[in-house]
């Protein structure tokens, strides 16, 4: 043997892991490491910064509706290619796309539930179909949930998450603004309460319509809540935007939402504001009724 020569150490090393995921994340707001178990434990939302991750549509009504209580409506209403519309893709390889991703057929799920016994309509969107994009089916969806709960005199609750209109159908997909509107419209004459939440993102013709006409609005933190993205405004103007403009904290200082609410306290905050509104929704002649009723008893 050599002068420097020596046994190799008899130490068993593992070159490659079984499982190529341990488990572990890296925060993307705070870079502290968290474990997927404890990220799903808290909602999605980080342990250690409380950061918001986005919410698949299935895991909000989930996390919003009573165990067993969610009747989804409207289902069989699917998008069709009226345009022709092709950009890298032709748009039915991207529906087909999304549907695979999402396990839905289209960017928003509504139909009927309780929240604590409270039974109300809901409106979910889902960023992982199409960035949550809003096309005709979306906004036929919804109209169709709104005149729902104008005849059967129900809250409505609309969850956005969304990237604005879908541009695979151009004019078809801005008449939606119009169309929302207009049935919210009939909504608000009713005097049926209508809570619009907004969450990460929430852009375009999504915000320029239906999200922001809630009779009230409330919003989770750090939330993108804007038309156009801080890159395009800044590009437009030549200017920068002050830190965080178009987050839910300046919005809220700014008078444009109610309320900023905590993914853990939202279906709370939901009971407690359909419970307000609809007792406020009373005619007057029912609340002199209730009040005739009290003093007879007396």
């Amino acid at each position: 043997m050599g002068l420097f020569s020596r046994d190799k150490p008899k130490i068993k090393t593992q070159t490659t892991k079984k499982d190529g995921f341990s488990g572990w994340l890296k925060c993307t707001h705070c870079s502290e490491l968290i474990h997927v178990n404890e990220l799903q434990q808290h909602g999605n939302c980080c342990p250690k910064c409380d950061y918001h991750y986005r919410l698949s549509a299935d895991e909000r009504i989930k996390s919003l509706a009573d165990p067993d209580t969610f009747q989804e409506l409207y289902g069989d209403l699917q998008p069709v290619d009226a345009l022709q519309f092709v950009d890298t893709q032709s748009y039915p390889e991207r529906l087909a796309s999304a549907r695979e991703k999402s396990g839905h057929n289209e960017a928003v799920i509504v139909g009927i539930c309780k929240i604590h016994t409270l039974p109300l309509a809901i409106g979910v969107l889902d960023f992982n179909f199409m960035g949550g994009s809003m096309g005709s089916v979306v906004g036929e969806r919804l109209t169709r949930l709104i005149e729902h709960a104008l005849k059967n005199k129900l809250p409505l609750v609309i969850v956005s998450t969304s990237g604005g209109a879908r541009m695979q159908e151009s004019i078809l997909s801005l008449m939606q603004m119009a169309k929302t509107s207009a049935a919210l419209a009939k909504l608000h004459e009713a005097k049926v309460p209508y809570i619009s939440v907004l969450t990460n993102p929430t852009t375009g013709g999504v915000t320029a319509s239906f999200a922001s006409l809630g009779d009230i609005v409330i919003a989770e933190p750090n939330a993108l809540i804007c038309f156009a993205g801080p890159r395009v405004i800044e590009q437009t103007i030549g200017q920068q935007l002050p830190p965080g403009a178009q987050e839910s904290e300046f919005l809220l200082k700014h008078g444009m939402i109610d309320a900023i609410v905590n993914r853990s306290e939202l279906k709370d905050k939901l009971k407690e504001l359909i419970a307000f509104l609809t007792h406020s929704t009373k005619t007057l002649t029912e609340l002199e009724a209730e009040v005739s009723v009290g003093i007879a008893r007396k």
